[in-house]
Formats: C-alpha cells, structure tokens, sequence
C-alpha cells in the first residue's frame, strides 16, 4: 500500500518530519495542514493547505478528501484539541495521542500525579493548587528552592523559576496571585540541581524504541543567558549518550519512560501510540523527570530524524499498527549540533516580516529547516520565532559545531543565534557543574 501521510503543523519540526518521510524507500504521497506556508514542506507535499491547526473537524476533513492513511501531528496544541480524536474517528491511524492520553504534556499536575500514583521514580516534592490557600506554607519549605508551573499549555511562558525568574518569595506569591486570578490550576515543586537532558521514545502503547539522548539550550544568548526560548539549539554525541551523563542516567530515563506509558495505558484504557518525550534533570540522588511532552520536541527532533537510519514511514505504521516490538530501530553513531537562526528582539519583541536569505550551497553533512517563515508575493520572510534550523553531523560533536556555525554565520539580516552551542568550552562547563553536583 502506497502510504498518503498528512503532515500537521508547519514549523521546522515539520519540516524536519517530512524530510524523513520523504526519504523512505516507501516513497509516500505527503499532505499538510499547517498554519503557514513553509516552502520547505510545500516542496515536499502533494496536497498542502493552510487554516486552524487546532480545528479537528477541518484537519480531518483534509485528510479524508485527500484520502490519508496515516497523519503525524506535530505541534502540542492539536493535540490538546482533540485532533488525534477526530482524525482516528475518521478512520485515519495517528502518530500522536489522544488529549485524554496528551493530558501527560497539557496537564503538568497531571503528570506529576500520574508518577505517584503508580509510584513512578522522578518526581521532585510537590504540590498542586487551584488556589493560593496553603502556598505560603509549602513555599516556606522552599524559600529560595523552588519553580512554579502554570498546570497547562502557556507556550513555554508558563514557567517561573526563583533565582532566574523569581527573586524573593514576594514574586513567587504574586506568580501564583496572577494565575489564581486567572483561574489557572498550577503546581509549585523543589527546585531541582543538575544537567536537563531529553530522552525521546516512539512508543505504539506497549512496546517503546528509545532515541539518543539530546540536550536543549533555552535560553536566548550565549552563555545560557537571557530569556528563556523555545529552544535555540540541541547537540547529541556518536555514542547517543551525553557527555555530562553516565549509562545509568539514560537507563533510569528509559525506565521511567517505559512506566509512565504503561501507566497511562491502564490510566486511560487505550494505548498511548505517538513520540513520549521526558524531559529529565540528572541530580545528585538520581535521575528526575522535569516535564512530559507528548510530541516530538523542537529542536530535538531535527536532530534526532537527521540522524534516523530506519525507514520513519514504518516506524509511523508500526506506532499506528501496534507493532513496534517486531522492527529494529537504528540512529547513525555520529555527533550532531543544531543551531537556531531568530530574529533581532526574540523571543520577547522580535521584528518581523524580514527577508530571509538562504545559504546557495550547503554541504552534504548539513541539513536546513525552515521554521517560522511564510511566503509572501514569492518571497520568503520570518514571522517572528525561530526562523532557520541548521542541523550538522560529524564523527564527533566539535566537528559538527565548526560545520553548523560555517554555515550559520552565513545567514544575513537583523538575525542572531547562539554561537556557543555544541562548543568544547560549554561542555566542559556542562561535565564540571555535573561532577560538582556528583560529588556534592
């Protein structure tokens, strides 16, 4: 059967995904719902519209006019939506969970629930509020050790921890004032110390195949500096470890991944079938699990299906098909860095509307994804988030930086990006605050 894939969202990541569906031996037939033109994708589609990404009767009325067998939902926000629903009601297998089962990423209270109830390891102290009775109490256990967590979907924004982003306990209560004001649900926790890592799965429900460890960088500047971003860069090593962690924290990470979809299974009596992506911190007293998302993240993705060896459209039909445990699943033992290409003012003013000015020769090693960018009167312009992802691989993680940033550094404009991502000198800053926290 000649698989018709559709494809929903239209950033980088989607991109990403349509590159790796593209290369399949398989050769689908691509379609997209997204909601902007990215030319990037478009090449690579037959069918490609653009409109309310979040809308789960329109994405499956696209698909079943242009007869979908399969649909990969990309970003978070379909997925809380009930897109998944819509397009399985229609018939249509999804690579991505319900938003009964999405409820592990838009419900962080949720997810921390879902770890003690079944007495999952990972969880720091915490407690859930729909108010601000008893938050004095429980911040006066952590005055100065803390993060707060809007409990749902704030586009990254929804987070506040003290030291970066709270500085007495005065702000923290005024944090959790502005969101009770607002009716949000939130979860305040232990602030943990250690080095994040993400462990992504593709998992069909009972069988999970674990990729390379990634780590992301958030913040804007170099140095880990500035406002917090959606992620302006992620870096992976040849032995799909990290270099800051030890075998024993990818395999406490995979463990807790495996539980946790095992645990939502019998927590929603249907089988969670799409990417389980944990983000972790690796502390002193073991691995511990920061957040949950139910999709592939961005950047990390990038990396991660830049390197895949494994045809991505059977990995897609084995996810829908439950039958994930009978293919192996294989990354290339190669090193890669992603950098972010934003524009001046991001993330919190960026300019927008500008050209944006594509390298005219990439080297092989070096894959570009358009993100945030639309077309507009045949030319290209971002719309203001990140706008260009460069994915570069090598034998190891210092060649593949000099490779990425050869090629950045070539992009013009009111443009910027983080120059010290994958660099020997962060790493090392990365292996000593890790040895530090070891040794503590």
């Amino acid at each position: 059967m000649n698989e018709s894939i559709l494809i929903v969202g239209s950033g980088a990541r989607e991109h990403a995904i349509a590159a790796a569906l593209a290369r399949s031996p398989q050769q689908p037939t691509l379609l997209c719902f997204g909601s902007a033109t990215n030319p990037g994708i478009s090449a690579l589609t037959t069918a490609y519209t653009t409109g309310n990404i979040t809308d789960p009767e329109a994405v499956a009325n696209f698909a079943t006019t242009h007869a979908a067998t399969l649909a990969i939902i990309g970003p978070e926000a379909p997925l809380a939506t009930g897109v998944a629903d819509a397009l399985w009601t229609a018939n249509i297998p999804v690579v991505g969970p319900t938003a009964q089962l999405a409820r592990i990423e838009t419900s962080k209270g949720y997810a921390r629930d879902l770890l003690a109830g079944y007495r999952i390891p990972g969880n720091p102290t915490f407690r859930r509020f729909a108010s601000i009775d008893g938050v004095d109490a429980f911040l006066a256990r952590f005055p100065t050790r803390h993060v707060i967590k809007d409990d749902g979907l704030a586009g990254g924004k929804g987070v506040k921890v003290y030291g970066d982003h709270l500085h007495s306990l005065a702000d923290s209560l005024q944090f959790c004032i502005q969101l009770a004001d607002l009716r949000h649900e939130f979860v305040i926790e232990e602030k943990l110390e250690g080095e994040e890592f993400s462990l992504l799965s593709f998992c069909d429900g009972k069988t999970l195949r674990h990729m390379p460890a990634v780590q992301d960088h958030k913040r804007a500047y170099n140095n880990d500096e500035g406002p917090n971003t959606g992620g302006m860069g992620t870096y992976t090593d040849a032995d799909h470890k990290l270099p800051f962690l030890a075998t024993s924290d990818i395999a406490a990470a995979a463990a807790i991944n495996e539980r946790v979809a095992a645990a939502l299974a019998l927590e929603c009596g249907a089988p969670y079938q799409g990417i389980l992506y944990g983000g972790f911190m690796a502390t002193s007293d073991g691995v511990r699990l920061i957040e949950y998302n139910a999709r592939f993240g961005d950047p990390e993705c990038l990396n991660l299906l830049t390197l895949l060896d494994t045809d991505f459209v059977a990995i897609c039909r084995a996810i829908a098909n439950q039958t994930l445990a009978d293919l192996p699943i294989n990354f290339r033992n190669e090193a890669s860095v992603c950098k972010y290409i934003v524009p001046e003012g991001y993330p919190d003013r960026p300019r927008k509307g500008d050209p944006v000015v594509l390298p005219t020769h990439l080297p092989e090693d070096v894959a570009l994804f358009l993100g945030a960018v639309d077309l507009r009167q045949n030319e290209l312009i971002s719309t203001g988030s990140r706008t260009v992802g460069l994915v570069a691989t090598a034998p190891t993680i210092d060649e593949a930086e000099a490779l990425c940033e050869s090629v950045a550094a070539q992009i013009p404009g009111p443009f910027f990006h983080r120059t010290d991502i994958g660099t020997y000198s962060l790493i090392a800053r990365r292996v000593e605050h890790m040895r530090i926290v070891r040794t503590a």
